[in-house]
């Protein structure tokens, strides 16, 4: 640390010369060396933005210098550490084209395909590191660029050949420090693909074989959930359990939870759901998803007040969560059973607001149906409305929209468009019931459109 801040000062104390246009003699070196030092201990010290503008002036003073192809070759990777990609790709291919070519052997080709990577462009990146690979197959960077084709195709959304990939780095290198990642998103690979028996091969060991890798917990997590998706719900739960009781701050935490309490639903294991609800309930500190996630168990448990105490804590705990307004639509449901109308459409209303577009169709439609109930009824027809503008809704839902806003057109006394909107839910819906309920309303308004029939006019006597 303490030789990173000396050279730190001294490339700071360089500029500050510079900047002061002391003379290049009173450091009794040359230019070419002056700009030659700046640049590469800014670069030791990751001062990028300082190597950057060294090398670039140094190579633009002295283009036919010795160091030019190396100069160019941390011009790129300066730019690279800052984040400039494209100039990055730009100086990596010229320094290529120099002589005596920069760096290790294909170093240049190598970041040519990192910056490729980070432009997004994968299929280019991929086709770089191949060739490097069949270029010179014993490359000290052979590891990294196998590597890096395997993450290319996983951009790509080529499961199989990453696989193949990080399976080739696994054979020829086992000893490479890419190892441990690559067998973790092997393993991920694999479960994505559904060969659960295959990832926990891999993962199973992975603790012992790597005790201190930054994987590790991951990798953990990962075991749990294959074990769960290879039928081994036992195995499973017992290996999330201990990662969340490992690791209880870890980011995974939340959805090796989730798992758990998924599982335990489906299983219909009461006993450990309760278990598990305590768990949540008394979690310290207390999450958004944890408090959700209890109130979904509860409701499994047929303890409905429990499940609306744990929703409500989860609202005043976590009032701009997305959970938050999920968790008010499941209030908001309950409540409308009760038949308490005001404050379900006060929750609906809130649903209605979430990020998540199923939360917040269900929620206008509540909404909608509360307010329907309480007789505001232009309140209802925007509230059903909404529904029927949005796209890509569920034909169900939309349907159930327009029958509301029948229903709202009715009660206003604007039958003709009632009588519209019933028609489209009678002809066009699949739902039997809701079918069938809009054919009896339909006839019902046009009875009531139909203009009274006027009395027959008697003959007059002759």
């Amino acid at each position: 640390m303490r030789r990173q801040w000396s050279r730190g000062l001294l490339a700071l104390g360089v500029v500050v010369f510079v900047s002061l246009g002391v003379a290049a003699r009173a450091w009794g070196i040359g230019e070419a060396d002056r700009l030659w030092l700046v640049g590469e201990h800014a670069f030791a010290d990751r001062l990028y933005w300082l190597s950057s503008r060294s090398f670039e002036r140094f190579l633009k003073k002295f283009p036919d210098e010795p160091r030019a192809p190396e100069g160019t070759f941390l011009l790129g990777k300066s730019q690279f550490g800052l984040g400039e990609f494209q100039r990055a790709l730009e100086s990596f291919r010229k320094a290529q084209r120099l002589s005596p070519p920069p760096g290790r052997t294909e170093e240049a080709r190598f970041w040519e395909g990192e910056a490729l990577f980070r432009l997004k462009r994968y299929a280019e990146a991929r086709a770089v590191y191949e060739k490097l690979l069949a270029a010179n197959a014993t490359s000290p960077l052979a590891p990294d660029a196998t590597y890096s084709v395997a993450w290319s195709e996983l951009e790509l959304k080529r499961r199989e050949p990453a696989a193949t990939a990080f399976r080739q780095l696994l054979k020829t290198w086992p000893d490479s420090p890419l190892a441990p990642s690559a067998t973790f998103y092997l393993a991920r690979t694999l479960v994505e693909q559904k060969k659960s028996a295959e990832a926990i091969a891999l993962l199973a060991p992975f603790p012992s074989r790597y005790p201190e890798h930054a994987l590790v917990p991951d990798a953990k997590y990962l075991l749990g959930w294959s074990r769960l998706a290879a039928g081994k719900s036992a195995e499973g739960l017992s290996e999330l359990r201990e990662f969340v009781a490992t690791y209880p701050r870890h980011e995974l935490v939340v959805s090796a939870r989730r798992a758990i309490a998924d599982t335990l639903m489906k299983q219909g294991r009461k006993s450990e759901l309760v278990q598990e609800y305590q768990s949540l309930i008394a979690q310290a500190p207390p999450t958004a998803e944890g408090l959700y996630d209890a109130g979904m168990i509860a409701r499994n448990l047929e303890r409905p007040k429990d499940a609306e105490a744990a929703w409500r804590r989860l609202r005043a705990e976590f009032p701009k969560h997305p959970l938050s307004l999920k968790a008010s639509l499941e209030v908001a449901q309950a409540a409308f059973k009760r038949n308490q109308f005001k404050d379900a459409a006060g929750l609906a209303r809130a649903a209605s607001e979430s990020s998540d577009d199923g939360v917040r169709v269900e929620g206008f439609l509540l909404l909608g149906e509360s307010e329907l109930k309480q007789k505001r009824y232009d309140v209802a027809l925007k509230a059903f409305q909404a529904v029927v503008a949005m796209e890509g809704v569920d034909p169900a839902l939309r349907f159930r929209a327009l029958a509301g806003s029948g229903l709202a057109h009715e009660e206003r006394g604007q039958l003709p468009e009632a009588a519209k909107l019933y028609a489209a839910v009678a002809e066009q819906n699949v739902d039997k019931a809701l079918k069938e309920w809009a054919s009896a309303r339909l006839a019902e308004v046009r009875a009531r459109a139909k203009p009274p029939a006027q009395p027959r006019a008697e003959k007059p006597k002759s």
